[in-house]
């Protein structure tokens, strides 16, 4: 999975100095993003706003008797 922005890849940087990754993920993510130029930060997307339900009239059938 590829970075999606510079303060991910200084996060996963600060981990791999921990220990807390292993090199190997690490080089994983960084070549699969490669030297794609990426977003300082990304933000969350806005929750999508839903249209609000058209409530449909009950049409009524007349009951006929034959």
């Amino acid at each position: 999975m590829p970075f999606k922005s510079q303060a991910q890849r200084r996060k996963f940087a600060e981990l791999l100095v921990k220990g807390q990754i292993s090199p190997e993920t690490y080089e994983e993510w960084n070549r699969e993003t490669g030297s794609r130029r990426l977003p300082e930060r990304v933000k969350k997307k806005a929750p999508r706003k839903r249209k609000a339900a058209t409530k449909q009239k009950a049409t009524k059938r007349s009951t006929r008797k034959r």
